[in-house]
């Protein structure tokens, strides 16, 4: 199955069939909303709002654990990422995508691993966005160049730095042009630690950014508000979706081998025969057993 987490203004997928609503319970609490499942092109998806719809869930307050474990319970193997971005950089301008290789992770007030409380793993965030994932999002952009009138125009740039900020607040020029400073290309709120757990539980996860303002730093252009972000990624939307379902074509009929299904192998410190019995059951699910 493949998963796709849509972010700000992207609170369904249009072209599901066999559509169904799955609402599951995790060891981490209720997911952010039902999660929506069907298929494209007869391949299984699963579809979750990050935020819920009708928006009701601040970056900080998403149920970032239960909603990846609830994607794994599913059977989710490669999980696509779709979400608003401002844009630290000048090449990257507004309604241009991005297929970012690499975060850093600005967040404080958030659960950033199934681990702990009697198990300990240290999983590689060296290459935190399976290449895998986010090559096939790239030739799903150039394939909806080709077919979609819509998306002809579209701007792709691969590779660059997401900086994750807390928020709810965009940030101040110093913080815009401090992660400006430290080499970031785009800007969110939510793909920490929605990654790190991707990571963890196996799954292959890749993020398909769309840019929506310059953040505050740019001179020549107005500081962001949510009003213009959601404008210009409502823009997007409609794009974002046919990519999506390229991308999902592609992916089913590969199926490729990520370096992510097999992450813990190198990473868990407390070997499963080691853990407590309730401790076990919790975490099994991320390593198949």
């Amino acid at each position: 199955m493949i998963g796709v987490i849509g972010g700000s203004g992207l609170y369904a997928m249009d072209n599901l069939d066999k559509v169904s609503e799955r609402v599951i319970d995790t060891p981490y609490g209720a997911c952010s909303d039902a999660i929506i499942t069907g298929e494209i092109q007869g391949v299984p998806v699963a579809f979750l709002a990050r935020h819920g719809r009708g928006h009701r869930l601040l970056p900080s307050e998403v149920p970032y654990r239960a909603n990846i474990y609830a994607l794994k319970q599913l059977g989710v193997r490669y999980l696509i990422s779709l979400s608003a971005v401002g844009s630290l950089n000048e090449a990257m301008k507004p309604l241009d995508m991005v297929l970012p290789d690499q975060f850093i992770d600005m967040t404080k007030r958030r659960d950033s691993t199934f681990f702990g409380a009697g198990a300990v793993a240290h999983v590689s965030m060296a290459q935190p966005i399976c290449p895998i994932v986010s090559d096939a999002l790239a030739r799903a952009v150039a394939l909806a160049g080709e077919r979609n009138e819509a998306c002809k125009d579209l701007v792709l740039h691969r590779g660059g730095t997401y900086v994750c900020m807390e928020g709810p607040q965009f940030s101040s020029l110093a913080e815009s042009l401090w992660y400006r400073s430290m080499g970031a290309h785009i800007i969110g709120m939510t793909n920490m630690p929605e990654a790190k757990l991707a990571k963890e539980a196996q799954i292959a996860y890749a993020t398909l950014a769309m840019v929506t303002d310059f953040d505050c730093w740019h001179p020549g252009e107005a500081h962001v508000t949510a009003d213009t972000a959601i404008a210009n990624l409502m823009k997007n939307a409609s794009r974002a979706q046919t990519i999506a379902a390229l991308a999902i074509e592609l992916l089913g009929k590969e199926q490729p081998v990520s370096p992510s299904h097999t992450a813990l192998q190198s990473s868990l410190i407390t070997q499963p025969a080691d853990m407590a019995a309730t401790v076990h059951e919790r975490l099994k699910l991320l390593w198949g057993g």
